[in-house]
């Protein structure tokens, strides 16, 4: 029984890279790459390939703008379900006629997005709201794409292996994941609510209501808000809306998001920030970023070291946010923070982009082998697209520099003198205890280098390298020695008449060749692979 689900499942998953090729030889991608085609084509192979190219539109840095304002259209823009479909979805969901739970229902959609739809409805007491409506088996198709990612991933690794940090398949697991939360909108509406609750009492902040009794895992009903979204500008400068307060307002609630509640919108892309009535809506509470107590307060550890440019405190954290999966060249590490901070160190606070600082700390990260939470990780994300949203919309508006100014506030609010001097006490007793201590800890010392008890553990930095290379090196000379070795006795055995023969030849000379050829292709492999990096 097993075995024919499993026999069932690999059938699936070949029909589906059946599809996907096909979709790829639709848009003959050899005869030219253009940004409508990479829309089209992402559209195309369905909702888990529009996610990725939701993100990509997000990253400047790794695309062309032409390509991120192409694939900005799939937040949003994904071809629609018919309102059929729609129907037969709510009809599973209820168990009864949708006509039964709502008055009416708008055929057109708000909206259509990789994984769901949105339209505008009213309930039988006339409330208007507005539904959003999951395509159906979309869990089922994504799982597909999923397990095919992994095993092109495999292939890719084998070929051309990646660096040990960045772990491919970790990635597409924590997308998945994040997806299959995202699909479910009963977890979904609690975020709603728990977003409601730390947001309640700001004058300026507002989001829908979320009806629980009609919400179930693939529908949710929320209050409808009719606004209008940040990015357009011209239309609510127009209405008389001041843009930089507006942008200071969505960078403040932002701040106070990570650092007080440490429960963040994950995904604040212009589609799911509005403005109504001089207020600043939130929508879309699918992905939601969570921090920790230990996360937050390296956050503040992290802003506080670059605004101060203090080197060694930017180092330290570095290494605690992150988990090092290889030896660690603290030298190096400390001179490329250096390099980092003395790029920044001429500007003013106000000029920096916090962007681009994340994405050098990404890189950096990459290269010495560390590698950084999820949470941190998704945390980037956000802010790279909050910037870039006030980047269009309020351009003289620094996250940075409202983060540092949130910061500073926030710590006179919770300085206890009581416990700082406390702790300036602790520590001026520590530092006299071990004062204290010194002169018989250099009394033991010599005793022991007197007595030949002495010993010391250097460490050369940067050696690693050398040494690997120098074991590579030594690897290759024995496998040509093997090979050396195996083409001899091959070539003597053919001087004999020892039998089983192939032909002309004994089998022991032939398998001697062809084990002397199988390692002679994979030493070549290695070369080859050694001189492309």
């Amino acid at each position: 029984m097993e075995e024919s689900s499993n026999q069932l499942k690999r059938k699936k998953n070949t029909s589906r890279m059946k599809q996907i090729i096909l979709t790829l030889r639709k848009y003959d991608l050899l005869h030219g790459f253009t940004p409508q085609k990479l829309y089209g084509l992402l559209e195309d192979l369905g909702p888990t390939y529009v996610k990725m190219g939701q993100i990509l539109s997000m990253r400047q840095d790794m695309l062309p703008k032409a390509y991120c304002d192409e694939l900005a259209k799939l937040r949003s823009n994904v071809r629609p379900l018919s309102f059929e479909e729609i129907c037969t979805v709510l009809e599973e969901e209820y168990g009864c006629c949708y006509k039964e739970k709502f008055a009416s229902i708008d055929e057109t959609p708000l909206g259509s997005a990789s994984i769901a739809q949105v339209h505008m409805a009213k309930l039988v007491d006339g409330s208007d709201i507005v539904l959003k409506i999951q395509r159906p088996h979309i869990q089922e198709i994504m799982a597909k794409d999923i397990v095919i990612l992994k095993r092109v991933i495999s292939i890719v690794q084998i070929v051309r292996p990646i660096g040990r940090v960045m772990d491919l398949k970790a990635v597409i697991d924590e997308i998945w994941s994040a997806a299959q939360e995202e699909m479910d909108f009963l977890i979904e509406s609690e975020h709603m609510e728990q977003f409601a609750q730390r947001n309640d009492g700001i004058a300026y902040i507002t989001y829908p209501k979320v009806y629980r009794a009609l919400t179930t895992k693939h529908v949710l009903v929320m209050e409808r808000i009719n606004g209008i979204p940040i990015d357009h500008v011209e239309q609510l400068e127009k209405m008389g809306y001041n843009m930089n307060e507006i942008g200071r307002k969505l960078a403040e609630n932002y701040v106070k998001q990570i650092l007080d509640d440490a429960f963040f919108h994950a995904d604040p892309h212009p589609g799911n920030i509005w403005i109504l009535n001089g207020k600043i809506v939130w929508l879309d509470f699918g992905m939601m970023g969570k921090l920790t107590g230990r996360d937050k307060e390296i956050l503040r550890s992290v802003v506080t070291a670059i605004v101060n440019h203090d080197i060694y405190q930017l180092k330290s954290t570095f290494l605690t946010l992150g988990t090092v999966k290889e030896v660690i060249d603290h030298a190096q590490l400390y001179t490329d923070i250096e390099e980092i901070l003395c790029r920044y160190g001429n500007l003013e606070l106000g000029n920096m982009n916090l962007s681009i600082a994340f994405q050098e700390f990404m890189q950096l990260a990459h290269k010495h082998h560390i590698l950084l939470p999820h949470s941190v990780t998704m945390l980037g994300r956000g802010v790279m697209t909050i910037e870039g949203v006030l980047r269009f919309c309020a351009p003289d508006i620094n996250l940075l520099q409202i983060l540092a100014t949130y910061m500073s506030h926030k710590f006179i609010q919770n300085l206890d003198w009581n416990k700082e001097l406390k702790r300036a006490g602790k520590g001026a007793y520590t530092v006299f205890k071990k004062v204290v201590a010194i002169p018989g800890q250099l009394s033991d010392l010599l005793q022991m280098a007197v007595k030949g008890q002495t010993k010391f553990n250097i460490e050369i930095s940067g050696s690693e390298a050398p040494l690997k290379r120098i074991d590579s090196m030594v690897n290759r000379i024995i496998a040509a020695i093997i090979i050396a070795a195996l083409v001899t006795g091959s070539s003597l055995l053919c001087l004999t008449e020892i039998r089983p023969m192939v032909g002309d030849i004994p089998l022991l000379a032939m398998l001697g060749y062809i084990f002397s050829g199988i390692i002679g292709l994979i030493l070549l492999f290695f070369i080859v692979r050694k001189k492309k990096k």
